[in-house]
């Protein structure tokens, strides 16, 4: 979000150099920067025993593409407990561990991803409304069914990250 008038006075704000960050929208009522902010999410490739990893399909993302467990931040919240959270949530899974995979700048709404990956035995999956069906797919086939690859797309190098970490090759 880029802040032109001051979330808490309301006053216009105005452009004013801040060290070596540039100039920054300044509110000069309440002598506050306003920094660009943008949304936190966690993004979790859940693998099993099997080299297989939870596919989801949710509609109000695609109707065409798979994903994989994904959810905001909540304020107060780190992202580990997110991603923790989201997971038993959504697929009704209790994680042990989980691994980081990195951070993943997703354009199409200025979101921050932060990646895990995590373990977990081959269960049955109990979905949240958000979710309209999930099934174990090979790691190594989950690239036909996920997002087609392209810059920020998350859910697509945490699973090239698994398929190196496993030294698998993916199928045609």
């Amino acid at each position: 979000m880029k802040y032109k008038f001051c979330p808490q006075c309301g006053s216009e704000l105005k452009p004013k150099m801040a060290g070596d960050d540039g100039e920054v929208p300044f509110c000069y009522e309440c002598n506050r920067y306003w920094f660009d902010s943008f949304e936190s999410c966690v993004i979790v490739l859940v693998y099993n025993e099997f080299d297989e990893i939870v596919v989801c399909m949710q509609d109000y993302i695609s109707k065409v593409y798979g994903t994989i467990t994904a959810g905001y931040i909540l304020l107060g919240e780190n992202a580990e407990e997110t991603a923790y959270r989201e997971v038993e949530e959504e697929l009704g899974i209790k994680l042990d561990n989980l691994q980081y995979g990195g951070t993943y700048w997703f354009e199409d709404g200025d979101k921050l991803m932060h990646a895990f990956m995590a373990y977990s035995p081959k269960c049955e999956l109990k979905l949240s409304q958000e979710v309209n069906s999930a099934q174990w797919v090979k790691a190594t086939k989950a690239h036909k069914v996920l997002f087609p690859d392209s810059p920020g797309n998350a859910a697509m190098g945490l699973l090239k990250q698994y398929v190196k970490m496993k030294n698998l090759q993916f199928e045609d």
